[in-house]
C-alpha cells in the first residue's frame, strides 16, 4: 500500500508539472489528465480515498480545459464514489459538480441518477429536508425523461420525509398522486393498497376525523377494490378507535394489524404519534371530570 502510495505521489507530480509547464506537441491538459488517472488509481489500491477523491478533482479540471464536460461530469462521479467512504459531504459536492455537467450536456437520466444518489447520502445523515430536496429533483428529471418507475421511487421517498418532517398534507398529496397513476397501471393496481394505507396513516395524524372518514370514502371511490382490503378495515378501525378516543381499542387494532402485516418503522413512528396525541386528548379529558 504504501507502495501504491508513492507511486500515486509521483503521478501527481508528474501531472502538475505537465500543467505548469510549455507544451509543444499534442496538449499538456491530455498528457496530465492521463497522469492524473494513474494517480487516483494508484491512491484507490493504496485505500487512500480522500487523496483519489482530491486527485479526480483535479483530473475534472483537466478535462474542463480540454472541454471534455461528460469527462468532467464522470471524474467528478469517481471523486465522489472516493469520498462517499471517508467524507460524505465532499461526496455531495462532488456529486452536485457532476450533475451541472450532465445537466448541460442534456443527459437529464445522469443528473436525475446523481440527485438520487445525494439524497440517499442525506438520507444516510438522517438530514430528512435535504434528502427531500434531492428525492424531489430527481423524481422531477426522471419524469420528463419519463423513467416513471424511477420517478415514483423518488416521489414516495419525498412524500415519507415530508411526513416524517409533519408535512402532512404535502405527503398526502403525493401519496394520493402516485396511487392514482398506479391505478393505471395493471402490474401496479396491487400496490394501490399500500399507497392509500400511507396516505390514510398521515390523516390519522393530522388528528382531523372528519377529513379521516371522508378521506376513506374518497379512496374507495378511487379504487373500487380498497374496501375489501385489510388496509381499508385497519384505517376505518383506527378511525372508529379515535373518534371514540380509545387508546386501548387503538392500540389492539394496531396489534392485530402488525401480527398479520408487519408494520414497517415509518408506519410505526406515524401511529405512535397518533396513539400519542389520542392519549393527550384522553388525560385532558381526564383532567377536566
Amino acid at each position: 500500500m504504501a507502495d501504491q502510495t508513492a507511486k500515486g505521489d509521483e503521478y501527481e507530480k508528474k501531472a502538475e508539472k505537465k500543467i505548469n509547464g510549455w507544451s509543444v506537441f499534442g496538449s499538456k491538459y491530455e498528457d496530465a489528465a492521463d497522469l492524473f488517472d494513474k494517480s487516483a488509481n494508484c491512491f484507490k489500491l493504496a485505500k487512500n480515498w480522500e487523496r483519489a477523491g482530491s486527485v479526480y478533482v483535479k483530473l475534472a479540471s483537466c478535462h474542463l480545459k480540454l472541454n471534455s464536460k461528460h469527462e468532467v461530469a464522470s471524474a467528478y462521479v469517481d471523486a465522489a464514489n472516493c469520498y462517499k467512504k471517508v467524507a460524505s459531504q465532499e461526496a455531495i459536492s462532488c456529486l452536485n459538480q457532476a450533475v451541472n455537467f450532465f445537466m448541460e450536456i442534456g443527459r437529464l437520466n445522469m443528473a436525475a441518477r446523481y440527485y438520487k444518489e445525494i439524497g440517499e447520502l442525506y438520507e444516510a445523515e438522517q438530514n430528512f429536508e435535504k434528502a427531500m430536496e434531492y428525492f424531489d429533483k430527481a423524481a422531477d428529471l426522471f419524469q420528463s425523461e419519463e423513467v416513471t418507475t424511477s420517478a415514483n421511487q423518488c416521489k414516495q421517498k419525498v412524500a415519507e420525509y415530508a411526513a416524517q418532517l409533519e408535512q402532512y398534507p404535502k405527503a398526502i398529496e403525493i401519496f394520493e398522486a402516485i396511487a392514482r397513476q398506479f391505478l393505471k397501471n395493471n402490474l401496479l393496481k396491487y400496490s394501490v393498497k399500500g399507497i392509500l394505507l400511507n396516505a390514510g396513516l398521515c390523516q390519522l395524524c393530522r388528528g382531523d376525523v372528519v377529513a379521516i372518514t371522508n378521506s376513506l370514502e374518497r379512496y374507495q371511490e378511487l379504487d373500487l377494490n380498497f374496501s375489501g382490503t385489510r388496509e381499508y378495515k385497519f384505517l376505518s378501525d383506527l378511525a372508529a378507535s379515535m373518534d371514540e378516543e380509545d387508546v386501548g381499542k387503538f392500540t389492539d387494532v394496531v396489534k392485530e394489524f402488525d401480527g398479520m402485516t408487519r408494520l414497517d418503522p415509518w408506519k410505526t413512528t406515524l401511529l405512535l404519534r397518533a396513539k400519542n396525541a389520542l392519549k393527550s386528548k384522553e388525560d385532558e379529558e381526564d383532567d377536566l371530570t
